[in-house]
Order: C-alpha cells, then structure tokens, then sequence
C-alpha cells in the first residue's frame, strides 16, 4: 500500500458517512486526487489529523517551557491542501524514504529554541526533515527531550459510555484488571506495525517516545516503554480491525487500545474546535463535501509539564 493511502486508512468501524442520492462518479476523471480520495470519511481523517497535531503544537509552544517540532512525514505534510499533502507524499516515496517510520513531533526545551531554529533555516524548514538521512539529524534529536507519536479520535472522551470505568478481573485476561472486551472509553492506541520501528528509533536515538492520542475534548498520554510492558504482561491484548483506504483497498490491522486508566492526562481543551462545512470539487463539477476541524486550544496539564522538566 503507498504511504499516501496507510496514513490515510480508516477503520471500517468509523466508516458512518454516506452519500446518498449520488449515481456512480468517473474517479479516473477526478484530478484532484490519483488515488481516489473518495469518501468524507477520509476527508475527515486528513482534516483531523493536521487539526489535532497542529493543536499539539501549539499547546507545547504556548508552555514557555518547551517548543514543539513537527518530525515525521504526517507530521511535517501540508495540513490545508489535499492535492499538496498527497504530492508531498508522492516526492518521499519517489526519494526511497516512503517506509521510514518516524516519530511525529519533537519536543525541545525552550532554551534551545535558536538552536532548533537556526538548524531548520539550513535544511528549508521542517518540511524537509523526512527527507534528510537520521544520521544527519544525530544532533538535532540530540537535543529534543522526547519524541511524540501523535493519533486522534473522532469522540468526545468523558461522553464515551464507559468513560470512568473501574477496572475489574476479567477472563480473557486470565484474572488481572481490565474492562470487557466492548467497552468504549478513551484509549491511547498503537499501532502493531509500528511497535517495531518506533522501539528501533527509540533505541537508536536514545530518546523516550511518549503516544500522544487527541480527543474532541482532551488528550492522553503514555510512554512507549510502558505500553511495551503492559502488553508482555498481559495486560493489554491486541484488536484486529480492517482498515479501508482511500482507494478502496482493505487490509487487517492489530491494534492495541491503552485504557486512558494507564495513561495520564496530557491535555484539557479550553475553547472546542468549531467543525466548519468544506468541499473539494474535480474538473468535472462534482463536488465531494466533508467537515473539517478549525480553532480550538488545548491547556497541557501540570502532570505533563512535570513530565517533561524531569526527563
């Protein structure tokens, strides 16, 4: 699968939207997009996941402690133009680097703010960081605290059914805490296929990843290292879940879904995200409309900012 479609992958749990009343459209003819970006559902999933990195961001910078880079390919892609996000993935595919996994964001002390700015007006920003060699980079992740894996979630957290669930034995676990296996609360998930490149990032660089996993309302936070050992002891156990991507390809997945319970709490958001109606249109007058995510703060918490000054 190109990289453009797996970042763009939604779960067909989360696949709601439908157009209907429509007969079938001429995709060949669809110039905005080669690969089909044919539904809202992906749409949305482009749209949220610049929102709820860019939100990220902006919250770290607003600390006056720390200063947020974006790193990796998703997070350093064009986050306002789908036809420049998929380009953009077209050129890193094109430069052999299209398998390269990497964290999503920096984070940096601020005292190393001219540091960190002097280093991205050498290379033209950080856009062109997932096409410069990691070796070339030794001393600028050097210089970051931690490294960030960013996911987000259509929902509004503490209305989710199961949000403040206790813990309790559970069979499948073979008695240690958990909840059942349908329950639907907060969760910081990770990806299987990404467990073994983040741990070799992580190990080569000799610097923490924390998952960062965005709600509607808030976000959580949990290190890799102790998602690691909740999953040997058992605590946590994989889901397979298909995922759809953009082109209509359909693929299983194991995920694993982190109760926000092991988590803590990164972020609380002080002014919602309005949801604002938009449309992209192909050379034929066929309109495909979705809703995008704008404005919206998140306050990070106390617990956080502890995190990070002790690191």
């Amino acid at each position: 699968m190109h990289i453009f479609e797996k970042v763009l992958s939604v779960s067909i749990e989360e696949l709601e939207l439908e157009l209907r009343g429509l007969k079938e459209i001429s995709w060949s003819d669809f110039w905005l997009n080669p690969r089909r970006l044919r539904g809202s559902d992906f749409l949305m999933r482009w749209s949220q996941g610049g929102w709820s990195e860019k939100r990220i961001v902006e919250a770290i910078n607003s600390t006056g402690e720390f200063i947020a880079v974006p790193y990796g390919p998703s997070g350093t892609a064009p986050t306002d133009d789908v036809r420049a996000f998929e380009l953009y993935f077209e050129r890193l595919e094109k430069a052999g680097l299209g398998k390269i996994k990497r964290p999503d964001i920096l984070i940096f002390e601020k005292a190393s703010e001219k540091f960190v700015s002097d280093f991205l007006n050498t290379v033209g920003g950080d856009s062109e960081l997932p096409f410069i060699p990691e070796k070339d980079l030794t001393h600028f992740i050097q210089m970051a605290k931690i490294a960030v894996e960013c996911e987000n979630s259509l929902w509004v957290a503490k209305k989710m059914p199961d949000y403040n669930s206790k813990l309790t034995p559970q069979k499948r676990l073979a008695g240690k805490f958990g909840l059942k296996k349908s329950a639907v609360l907060p969760t910081v998930i990770i990806k299987e296929e990404d467990r073994t490149p983040l741990k070799k990032w992580q190990e080569d660089n000799r610097k923490p990843i924390h998952i960062w996993h965005v709600f509607y309302d808030r976000a959580y936070g949990l290190s890799f290292d102790k998602a690691e050992k909740l999953i040997s002891d058992g605590l946590i156990l994989p889901t397979v879940q298909t995922f759809q991507a953009p082109g209509g390809a359909t693929t299983k997945k194991a995920i694993y879904k982190f109760y926000y319970q092991y988590a803590y709490p990164l972020g609380i958001s002080q002014d919602q995200p309005k949801l604002m109606p938009d449309c992209i249109e192909d050379k034929n007058g066929h309109i495909l409309p979705y809703v995008k995510f704008e404005g919206g703060s998140l306050e990070i918490t106390n617990e956080t900012l502890e995190l990070l000054r002790r690191l």
